[in-house]
């Protein structure tokens, strides 16, 4: 049985990954990420196979209203785990890291490739892209392996509903209006369920793969049809005033396709499990 350590077990990712458990005893993080004295004490106290570090502040209002903490977290929590990994564990087996798709910019005419022009589009794609940059050059310096995965858009009912499908379910389940009105709806993402996710870190982690993978559906799905079948779900009508701003995220998936790993579940079937 390998010995995982994990950050951010509370999370919605993190906590899904531990309910499947792959075979690993989990070590689980439970002090400040951004306290450099925590972390190395946790580093240098267990030993570990393999650390997914999955902490992170993510809500683009939260990030956006307290950057200054979210850079705390997201990017100096970051470099506390890569530098006590470099100072007492390099002899790890792998490194994982839960990136984001929000390190991109929006592109309308082609699926991005993980070698696209990284230029984030919200405040937590830039405290994530630097701790990216920081991974890279560190542990390659000390050949300590590592894995990257960008996730794009994914949903989970555990959600909060600072999240955009917890949220439009919660107007339309709350709402007694029998016609729901949505402003700004106007866009396309690429959806992959949490269940998907955790299976692609189990499925890297036993390839050893190395380097960068975009993990995603590789599908174009309009924000407006999420809204749409929701209310279809609730027998309620979905009035939309359109925004001229309209913006595309959709991974190209061919690189962890090729590896042999592909998600299984749609829009609507990870829908269905609201």
């Amino acid at each position: 049985m390998h010995k995982c350590g994990i950050t951010g077990h509370t999370g919605v990712i993190g906590s899904n990954f531990i309910k499947k458990k792959f075979g690993f005893k989990f070590i689980k993080f439970k002090g400040d990420i951004s306290n450099k004295g925590n972390v190395h004490r946790w580093i240098k106290t267990n030993s570990f196979d393999l650390i997914i570090h999955f902490a992170a502040i993510v809500p683009i209002k939260i990030v956006e209203n307290n950057y200054s903490y979210a850079n705390k977290v997201n990017y100096i929590g970051t470099k506390n785990l890569v530098d006590a990994i470099i100072n007492n564990k390099r002899n790890l087996k792998w490194f994982f890291f839960f990136l984001t798709s929000h390190v991109y910019n929006f592109n309308k005419k082609k699926k991005i490739k993980e070698n696209f022009i990284k230029k984030p589009f919200s405040k937590y794609g830039k405290t994530k892209l630097k701790a990216e940059k920081y991974i890279k050059f560190k542990l390659s310096k000390y050949k300590i392996p590592y894995c990257i995965g960008r996730i794009f858009s994914f949903t989970h009912p555990s959600q909060h509903d600072f999240y955009l499908i917890p949220r439009i379910f919660k107007k339309i389940r709350n709402s007694k209006n029998r016609e729901i009105i949505f402003h700004n709806m106007n866009h396309y993402r690429d959806f992959v369920s949490v269940n998907d996710i955790c299976e692609a870190i189990n499925f890297l982690w036993k390839k050893r793969a190395r380097g960068v993978f975009n993990v995603a559906k590789g599908k174009i799905v309009y924000i407006k049809a999420i809204a749409k079948y929701l209310c279809d779900k609730f027998k309620k009508k979905s009035i939309f005033i359109d925004n001229k701003k309209v913006t595309y995220l959709i991974a190209d998936i061919n690189k962890i396709n090729n590896f042999g790993w592909k998600a299984k579940k749609n829009i609507f079937q990870i829908l269905n499990e609201f």
